[in-house]
């Protein structure tokens, strides 16, 4: 049953991958800019689900972006959420939450940018799915801790960046309000744990950008990939131990 779970939710990755690169073409501007609207050679592209294609433009300029990076990536964490979650019913919005974190760390890798339509829905679509969640037999987590988790993590993340505007971003405090209500549904251990392996990776990441000079010490990266990837790492821990 086990191996059957995991193998449908990867193949529900591979679809909901599939789904993103458009996305992802038009979430990929600079902060301050308008979504774009229209591909290189200067088509409107409309939509928001599909291929990162323009159906104008001829065959090598056609495509808009790779697609099998964000498949593949998004197949693993959906195969890798069902192996730690197994039946229980968050296993739902784990799936349907994994596919926009997908999203999001994509984004804001190559542009620095957590969009507000994103992340604030990912907050309250959290919230409310786990809420109806609670109200199922046999799962394995408490909506309250997951409420006070977001506030938490949010309210924590808004300090960090009142003191340092430059080092933490303010798409960063409302990524952390859906991330927060993640991770507190399997406690607070699995939130501190999940905050920790975050600022660990970016610290890594930073590190290695100054080794190889490719930065400085004061050198600004995206913290979201890292945020989301911390909260992912804390997500599996803490369904193996519910």
């Amino acid at each position: 049953m086990t191996i059957v779970l995991i193998a449908v939710a990867a193949l529900w990755g591979a679809a909901a991958g599939a789904l993103l690169p458009r996305a992802v073409y038009r979430f990929s501007v600079p902060s301050g800019e308008d979504w774009r609207e229209q591909c290189p050679g200067g088509h409107p592209v409309g939509g928001w689900i599909g291929r990162a294609r323009c159906a104008r433009c001829g065959p090598e300029e056609a495509r808009l972006g790779s697609a099998a990076p964000v498949i593949i990536a998004t197949a693993l964490v959906c195969a890798a959420l069902a192996a730690a979650t197994g039946t229980r019913p968050e296993l739902g919005v784990w799936l349907l939450l994994g596919p926009v974190g997908v999203l999001l760390a994509v984004v804001d890798f190559r542009v620095k940018r957590l969009p507000d339509v994103l992340t604030l829905p990912l907050a309250g679509a959290a919230l409310v799915l786990l809420g109806v969640v609670a109200l199922l037999p046999e799962h394995a987590g408490d909506w309250f801790t997951s409420l006070y988790g977001a506030l938490a993590l949010g309210g924590a993340f808004f300090v960090l960046f009142l003191i340092n505007p430059g080092g933490m971003g303010f798409g960063d405090v409302k990524l952390a309000l859906g991330l927060g209500a993640a991770l507190g549904w399997y406690g607070w251990p699995t939130l501190m744990l999940g905050t920790f392996a975050a600022f660990v990776l970016g610290a890594l990441y930073g590190g290695a950008l100054v080794v190889v000079r490719r930065a400085g010490r004061k050198t600004a990266i995206a913290f979201g990939p890292f945020l989301i990837t911390g909260a992912f790492a804390g997500l599996l821990i803490g369904a193996y131990a519910a």
